[in-house]
């Protein structure tokens, strides 16, 4: 029988060898592993098939063994059971016997809509509540990965709003160029290209940006107490922030290097009909110690979060068409005092930059 799961409780799934998040095919025969193609499903075979073959075992054997196939001549759907998670493969299914010493073949359809790395619509959809959102799928996704990407997440409507507000924002001429600590001006386009301005949400015009970063709190406020060890006690303004094209980038950095009390980092992208492709300005995350690396497009009403610490180094592709995005940073209670008595005593380390200002409070 086939097990049935909704689309929060699957994890994030990305190519086992490049990293790549979108349109992925599984593997048809441990169905617990996904590539971006069949060239780099046997690129990785040799260190995948220790995994796939202990998987294999774990299934129950077929009355009689199937013929061995070529790579590649599989489809998922024959042996991958629709909206099963990689954990939750129904164990009752069949599985292949075949002793090739290739891998078994990708599915030729990919991955379902929402299964790699996205949660149902959520927000004015009203598909989900914060709740729900928060223990079904971002708490395990983050636990898990330290990465968690959710797609439609204020609607449709709403998001166009808040571009709107962000578009008009930028029109005012308050977006100054992003700053680096203890970084000489001149050089600083050289590491970051972004303009930037910081809003607390109750400036003239920003109502929309308002009701985001308080519907990002809500969520959080549900999350809270069960993101790691951390207990999640404010945040910062939201910065906004607009990549204006022409390549403009952000070198490979991290946001929270010398515990400055920023645990988890919170993006929302506003981008409509973006085309990595053609546009570029991908978020590309290199998780710590694993081989493969994690592309986000800046896809309009998507919303991700990921550690802010030196699990996540991560950088910004050269973009070449306007890049709107908000980024907030939640704060762990402990680190933060630790980090505002530090600069209150003057012991901190050179270059840590703690803002001393009441943060907005999530809860």
């Amino acid at each position: 029988m086939e097990t049935q799961q909704s689309d929060l409780e699957r994890e994030r799934q990305y190519c086992e060898l490049c990293g790549k998040m979108e349109n992925l095919l599984k593997c048809g025969r441990c169905r617990s592993s996904f590539y971006c193609s069949k060239e780099h499903q046997k690129q990785h075979w040799k260190e995948h098939k220790l995994i796939c073959k202990e998987v294999d075992k774990t299934q129950p054997p077929k009355q009689k063994p199937e013929p061995e196939q070529p790579p590649g001549n599989e489809k998922a759907s024959d042996k991958c059971p629709k909206k099963n998670s990689p954990e939750q493969a129904d164990s009752s299914a069949p599985s292949s016997q075949t002793t090739n010493a290739e891998p078994q073949g990708l599915g030729e359809q990919p991955a379902e809509e929402g299964s790699n790395n996205t949660a149902i619509p959520n927000g004015q959809t009203g598909c989900s509540s914060p709740q729900k959102l928060a223990t079904e799928y971002v708490i395990p996704c983050m636990n898990k990965h330290g990465i968690c990407v959710v797609d439609n997440f204020m609607g449709e409507e709403t998001g166009l709003s808040i571009l709107e507000d962000v578009k008009a924002l930028h029109k005012t001429g308050r977006f100054t160029d992003g700053q680096v600590v203890s970084q000489k001006s001149d050089s600083t386009k050289n590491i970051r290209g972004d303009k930037i301005t910081w809003v607390d949400g109750k400036e003239a015009g920003c109502e929309k940006i308002r009701f985001l970063t308080s519907r990002m709190d809500d969520l959080v406020r549900h999350c809270n107490g069960k993101l790691g060890n951390y207990a999640i006690n404010g945040r910062t303004k939201a910065m906004v922030a607009c990549y204006p094209g022409n390549g403009t980038h952000y070198v490979r950095h991290v946001d929270n290097p010398n515990g400055d009390g920023r645990c988890v980092t919170c993006i929302y992208y506003l981008n409509k009909d973006w085309n990595a492709k053609e546009y570029g300005g991908l978020l590309r995350i290199f998780p710590e110690g694993k081989a493969q690396f994690a592309d986000i497009e800046p896809k309009f009403d998507r919303l991700l979060f990921f550690w802010s610490d030196r699990r996540n180094p991560h950088e910004v592709q050269p973009a070449f068409a306007t890049r709107y995005a908000i980024t907030v940073w939640y704060f762990d209670a402990d680190e933060r005092a630790r980090a505002k008595e530090k600069y209150l005593t003057g012991a901190g380390e050179k270059g840590v930059k703690v803002e001393l200002g009441k943060p907005s409070d999530p809860s």
